[in-house]
């Protein structure tokens, strides 16, 4: 508890973006966010009072900084699962715990879970050599039609945005990275007809609450776009991803938000991955819906009771600012002029040095009619990537 306040102080740890948005978050409710960050200059150690300096794999830094907070989070999964269930044994209510944070660490214990629980999975296998991939392959051909390949391998931990998945064309595409010795996965390549996202949160007691389900848009393995609602997505299927979302929250003992990553089929939805901490596809809730997800995230591990999640508009996009070539305007000159030319743009930018292709940023748009919302969003990110409107 603060003393200054008589409010809770909750720790995140992890200085990214999603500890900075959280931050903000925190300040509404009149809590104190502490944040462990590796480096004084990470995202959300710009802007938050209380930095500790320190890394998630140190347990002797994670006791230290856990000392006089209400709640420990996390803005990433890459805290080693043993010193989680160490701090809990301890006495620290650190959510969400490491019985449930292991299934968005570790791919395969995430899928025998899942597949456990009667969850809607793809074909997949741990595998270890070549042979084990070209018989996986067999399989989905058995089962689907055609040769079976490609086939999508994963690391079995660490990755994202693109990075950790590889899709293998054929048998001589897996010897690199077999001999690589990553402990991987496989899995069948899904036809599917888009992917959805739905997030959930959920409180120690037991109270749940569901978000509008979303399309999210990919290229080259990152998301660049977020529609809420999904587009043209039956109430029925809709109302599905959303029990499902709750049952794993449920199943898994998650507390705080579940973001289940979804393919839409066209026999239905299949889970394809799960994050237990706020998420890119629930960034549009800050302007979007009644709650952000940041808010309810800090509701959540407080045990406060769940914020209404419905839209604040018909249609709402979120458009990740990905950073684009040296050179050019100055992101503060794009801002000037993004202003003018659209001044219902929301902008959030992370504080984050700028490389091509990283994200360090996100514009959100609300509207009424979801076409004209996704090209303004579009628009926008596009102007403050490289100061262009015109092209992809």
């Amino acid at each position: 508890m603060d003393n200054r306040t008589g409010l809770p102080v909750v720790g995140m740890v992890g200085g990214g973006q999603l500890a900075r948005m959280t931050h903000q978050a925190a300040i509404a409710l009149g809590q104190s966010l502490r944040v462990l960050s590796e480096k004084p200059d990470d995202s959300a150690a710009l802007v938050a009072a209380d930095v500790r300096i320190g890394t998630h794999t140190d347990l002797a830094a994670l006791r230290e900084f856990a000392k006089g907070c209400d709640a420990v989070t996390f803005d990433h999964e890459h805290v080693p699962n043993e010193h989680i269930a160490a701090l809990a044994d301890e006495g620290v209510k650190i959510y969400p715990g490491a019985e449930a944070l292991v299934f968005a660490q570790d791919k395969q214990r995430m899928r025998e879970r899942l597949a456990a629980l009667g969850a809607p999975v793809p074909l997949w296998r741990p595998v270890s050599t070549v042979t084990d991939i070209s018989d996986f392959a067999a399989e989905v051909a058995a089962a689907r039609g055609g040769t079976g390949w490609p086939v999508v391998a994963k690391a079995v931990r660490g990755g994202y945005d693109g990075r950790g998945v590889w899709m293998l064309d054929d048998a001589a595409a897996a010897e690199e990275l077999v001999a690589s010795g990553t402990p991987l996965i496989v899995e069948e390549r899904v036809a599917l007809r888009r992917e959805l996202a739905a997030l959930v949160a959920r409180s120690p007691f037991g109270q749940v609450a569901a978000y509008p389900v979303v399309e999210t848009v990919q290229q080259n393995g990152i998301c660049v776009q977020v529609l809420a609602p999904a587009p043209e997505l039956p109430e029925e299927r809709a109302v599905e991803a959303q029990q499902l979302a709750i049952d794993l929250a449920n199943a898994l003992g998650v507390v705080g938000l579940l973001a289940v990553e979804l393919f839409e089929t066209d026999a239905g939805i299949l889970v394809n991955e799960l994050a237990m901490r706020p998420h890119n596809s629930g960034h549009w809730t800050i302007e979007g819906a009644r709650t952000s997800q940041f808010e309810q995230h800090l509701r959540a591990v407080l045990d406060y009771p769940m914020g209404e999640t419905s839209l604040a508009a018909p249609a709402v996009v979120m458009a990740n600012v990905l950073g684009g070539e040296p050179g050019g305007m100055s992101i503060d000159e794009r801002l000037h002029h993004l202003f003018a030319a659209d001044p219902g743009a929301r902008v959030h930018l992370y504080g984050k040095q700028v490389r091509p292709g990283r994200k360090i940023g996100h514009v959100t748009v609300l509207g009424d009619d979801m076409t004209s919302v996704r090209e303004r969003a579009a628009r926008a990110a596009r102007w403050l990537q490289d100061g262009r409107e015109e092209g992809n």
